[in-house]
């Protein structure tokens, strides 16, 4: 994945690709491009969302543990 992308600029970017879609702006030549470019948006998307879901659960656990004591 791409190293300076982040959640923002690629949901940006999904936004956009997904309005030129709608509108049927894009070029029948482009659309396979577009789309898998929107394909690995998506799935960089879903990892980073994960991987911040994975990550506050931690914390909370570690801020439950240090409460109980």
């Amino acid at each position: 994945m791409e190293t300076n992308l982040t959640y923002d600029s690629a949901y940006k970017e999904l936004e956009k690709i997904a309005m030129e879609i709608e509108t049927e702006s894009v070029s029948i030549d482009v659309l396979a491009d577009k789309v898998k470019r929107a394909a690995h948006l998506i799935t960089f998307c879903q990892v980073k969302l994960k991987s911040t879901e994975t990550e506050v659960n931690k914390i909370i656990s570690q801020m439950e543990g240090s409460n109980s004591k």
